[in-house]
């Protein structure tokens, strides 16, 4: 038989808030739990299971739409696999991405702080470069 657990109870084993479980079930990423007679929500441990996939999926990027998806194929057990690393492969291209535009980020802010030379905001560099064409300081 498998052991109930209420929204704080699933919260804590499945380490996270009780919003973000009421926020999974409403998008469909979890099933809507029984009621108790007191009109409880209560959860089973497969529902520990499935939020703690849902929470390791989201901690390394998948978005949720990923995690749909990843949870669909989980479910299915006798897919093909390469639907899953089809999807891996897509994320981790986004997350290599991400890498380059923040590497340029950090670049542009390099050469922002590069341009301050001190004394009053009115001769900053910064506020200048950000500073609509033709209102710089």
């Amino acid at each position: 038989m498998s052991r109930t657990f209420t929204i704080g109870q699933l919260s804590a084993a499945a380490q996270m808030p009780p919003a973000t479980i009421r926020y999974y079930e409403k998008i469909g990423l979890l099933d809507s739990p029984s009621r108790s007679g007191s009109n409880y929500r209560l959860y089973g441990s497969e529902d520990v299971a499935r939020l703690s996939f849902v929470r390791r999926a989201r901690e390394i990027g998948f978005t949720v739409d990923q995690v749909r998806s990843l949870l669909a194929f989980s479910d299915q057990r006798d897919g093909d696999c390469c639907a899953v690393t089809a999807l891996t492969e897509q994320h981790l291209a986004e997350v290599e991405q991400k890498i380059r535009d923040l590497n340029l980020l950090k670049e542009h802010l390099s050469r922002l702080l590069i341009s301050c030379r001190g004394g009053r905001f009115a001769d900053c560099g910064i506020i200048d470069a950000l500073a609509p064409a033709g209102q710089a300081g």
